[in-house]
């Protein structure tokens, strides 16, 4: 059996590193993989070392020349990317860059990780989060591109918020017993485990049909969050009840929750204009669904609950630990844990 060789592009950020750990950890993905490369905006960060212990092979990503990007893509021997736009201010242009360097290259399957939401995103309110849709559309405009490969085997996966991102505020829950969030009091949203995104995505990618990917899963747009509809105060519940300890709500204003994640935590200010600007989508009322239909359809399990998720994190809470977000993925000045 021929193996996947595979690329992950922002491996030195929570989403790319979760998803080539959950492959290297979990035998039955394992052992359909050759190699996992991983492209670094920055080699030495500590996801990227953790990474590579596990056997991925660490390139200094250097945006700048489509031309080197297409060399660099094709001496990895990759026959599938998994391309995640990096925690960047420039991550529009280095996306740009990677789509027209994979197409010239010609890896035939693509896996673009965007966000969920960003359909729903204003333009004016949220741009951070509405890029997401010119991407996704650049990757899907190879499908009808005779001159590459590229195209023939597209998957867009969607992942909503990561209930990681919620360790950001660790230090409130532990010296102010409270969970400050600017999403005001009426609307619900659905936060999701980062392992539960890795999980389908390691589907994806080592899934093999006669066009690339496996045919249940080729040119799927997956929406992923998770299953249950929380309010503030239905959050503060599911976290005190896990926690052991009285947690209460706390409606912030989008100031104050610019203050808190700058102090706070060591993200990149892309990353925190994405959480805020996910947060006034909660607040606008956009994100009272769940979607977890394509988990179920694609793993055949059931998306972590926020109760098991605090239960997970309780050691990291009890250690003041950070984690945390989306497009690199989480923060974290202590330790980083997860990224849309």
């Amino acid at each position: 059996m021929s193996h996947r060789n595979i690329c992950i592009t922002a491996i030195d950020g929570n989403t790319g590193s979760s998803i080539a750990k959950y492959i290297l950890e979990h035998e039955n993905f394992k052992k359909k993989v050759g190699t996992i490369t991983g492209l670094a905006l920055n080699q030495n960060a500590p996801l990227a070392k953790e990474v590579q212990k596990l056997g991925v092979k660490i390139v200094q990503h250097k945006p700048g020349r489509v031309k080197q990007m297409v060399e660099q893509l094709k001496s990895t021997g990759a026959d599938t990317i998994c391309l995640i736009p990096p925690a960047s201010e420039k991550k529009m242009d280095i996306t740009r860059e990677l789509v027209d360097a994979t197409k010239k290259a010609g890896i035939p399957n693509v896996c673009f990780i965007s966000s969920a939401g960003c359909d729903l995103a204003d333009p004016q309110k949220q741009p951070r989060l509405r890029e997401f849709i010119e991407l996704e559309t650049m990757v899907l405009a190879a499908k009808g591109d005779p001159d590459t490969q590229t195209g023939h085997s597209p998957v867009v996966i969607r992942p909503g918020f990561y209930a990681e991102n919620l360790l950001l505020y660790a230090p409130q829950m532990q010296q102010e017993q409270s969970i400050p969030l600017p999403i005001g009091d009426k609307h619900k949203f659905a936060p999701m485990g980062i392992t539960d995104l890795a999980h389908v995505a390691a589907h994806v990618l080592t899934g093999k049909g006669k066009h690339g990917f496996s045919d249940k899963h080729r040119g799927q747009l997956m929406v992923l969050t998770g299953p249950l509809l929380c309010a503030g105060e239905e959050l503060a519940t599911a976290a005190s009840q896990a926690l052991g300890t009285e947690l209460e709500f706390e409606d912030i204003s989008e100031n104050e929750a610019r203050s808190i994640l700058e102090e706070q935590s060591s993200l990149d200010p892309s990353e925190i204009q994405y959480l805020l600007e996910y947060y006034s989508l909660v607040r606008d009322g956009k994100t009272n669904y769940i979607s977890t239909t394509a988990y179920h359809d694609v793993t055949g399990q059931h998306p972590l609950e926020p109760p098991e998720f605090f239960n997970e994190m309780k050691k990291v809470f009890e250690n003041g630990g950070e984690n945390g977000n989306h497009e690199d993925g989480p923060p974290g000045k202590k330790r980083k844990v997860a990224s849309k």
